[in-house]
């Protein structure tokens, strides 16, 4: 099984927020594979773990490092970093 990582801009106007983070988490969790999420060059945290998303601080523009182990890692990055890159505030 391969590793495979992404680096991804926020585009959420107000960053990772509850409700963002929320959907994050929940599609991390939903995907049955280890997904760690980084920011910049810091200590990577599971991304299944809304807390943990929240505690990062992640704002508007931030670039983060998402890593996946797995055989459906490539299809979980893709739809990980969609959530991302997406501004959930502009709903």
């Amino acid at each position: 099984m391969a590793t495979q990582s992404r680096t991804v801009r926020i585009g959420s106007a107000h960053g990772l927020h509850a409700r963002p983070a929320k959907l994050f988490a929940q599609a991390a969790k939903d995907s049955g594979i280890p997904v760690t999420i980084a920011k910049d060059a810091g200590a990577p945290v599971n991304a299944a773990s809304i807390l943990g998303v929240i505690a990062l601080g992640i704002e508007q523009g931030d670039y983060v490092t998402l890593t996946a182990d797995g055989e459906t890692a490539e299809a979980t990055l893709d739809t990980l970093s969609e959530l991302l890159s997406t501004d959930h505030d502009a709903e």
